[in-house]
């Protein structure tokens, strides 16, 4: 919306000073003469925008304008942009550097106590791409289609009613109403390929409904007893509790985590044989097969493995 853009260029104005009319478009994805009407209905509100004319010119708003900022105080406006920069970090949309614009010219930056950083879910480009094209499919209310593996490594076209992106378990997901189970599912967007969006409309109008999902992937609680030196690993890899400290310096931890999710066994195997798994059984069984398949392919043969 136009008063939407307004107020967005406004604070871009306040909080990077004189901008040229070409940057401001490139910025606001608009033509440089809307940007010239911008500032024209921007100085009829009573902005004082001051124009430079030159290689160095541009638009700024004179320094002695301020805004009246009392709706909300300062710790207020740490929250609103200690939420922001956890939304800028994974999630590469040109909307929220937006935002922060409007709220910067009313708090410093430096000031934030806590920040949230999730860029580890903006490192892979295709995500990104993926994440673009679904939220233009949610608001186009059309389907979606696109290969799928499983966790049993089972791959399948799924065609389905993209009704929401989430960022969680350090994953992004597409809620989707999927036709074929007459229900809503979550898939990860990793585990996607070959996406397009179909110019079939969805079947019905997500926007009004709850949804609720269970989560329906089979959880399972490891218990372990762990050497010393393990343990800081423990807590930052699985998260999880010492349930016990013993008299050696070994303790026991137990955590809970989805029995099928890839990292928290690459973990446990990783550690080798600083830990034991207690229980259950079938993540000892597990583990064991895990190490004979491997003792198995490095045996000693004829090129010298062991």
């Amino acid at each position: 919306m136009k008063i939407d853009r307004l107020v967005a260029v406004m604070n871009y104005l306040l909080r990077h000073g004189k901008t040229s009319a070409q940057k401001l478009a490139k910025e606001f994805e608009v033509s440089a003469r809307t940007i010239v009407r911008d500032m024209e209905t921007l100085g009829q509100a009573g902005i004082p925008i001051q124009s430079t004319q030159g290689a160095d010119g541009g638009y700024s708003i004179l320094d002695t304008y301020v805004i009246d900022k009392a709706i909300m105080n300062r710790q207020d406006y740490g929250h609103i942009m200690m939420a922001l920069y956890a939304l800028l970090s994974t999630y590469a949309n040109k909307g929220v550097a937006h935002t922060m614009d409007k709220v910067f010219p009313f708090y410093d930056k430096t000031d934030i106590p806590v920040r949230l950083d999730f860029s580890v879910a903006n490192e892979r480009q295709e995500i990104n791409v993926y994440i673009a094209i679904l939220e233009r499919a949610i608001r186009q209310q059309k389907k979606v289609a696109f290969r799928y593996t499983n966790n049993e490594n089972e791959v399948r076209q799924i065609e389905a009613e993209p009704v929401r992106l989430e960022f969680k378990w350090y994953n992004w997901y597409l809620t989707a109403f999927y036709a074929k189970h007459q229900d809503y599912c979550m898939f990860k967007l990793v585990r996607m390929e070959q996406l397009e969006v179909l110019e079939q409309e969805n079947t019905i109008n997500h926007a009004h409904r709850e949804i609720v999902i269970s989560d329906e992937r089979n959880v399972v609680t490891v218990t372990l007893r762990g050497n010393a030196g393990i343990k800081s690993k423990c807590r930052e890899y699985l998260n999880g509790e010492v349930k016990e400290e013993c008299a050696d310096g070994s303790f026991v931890y137990q955590f809970t985590a989805p029995e099928n999710e890839f990292f928290w066994f690459g973990v446990l195997l990783s550690f080798g044989n600083n830990v034991t798994i207690l229980e259950p059984q079938s993540v000892i069984d597990r583990i064991v097969a895990a190490c004979d398949a491997a003792r198995k392919q490095y045996k000693e043969d004829d090129n010298g493995y062991l």
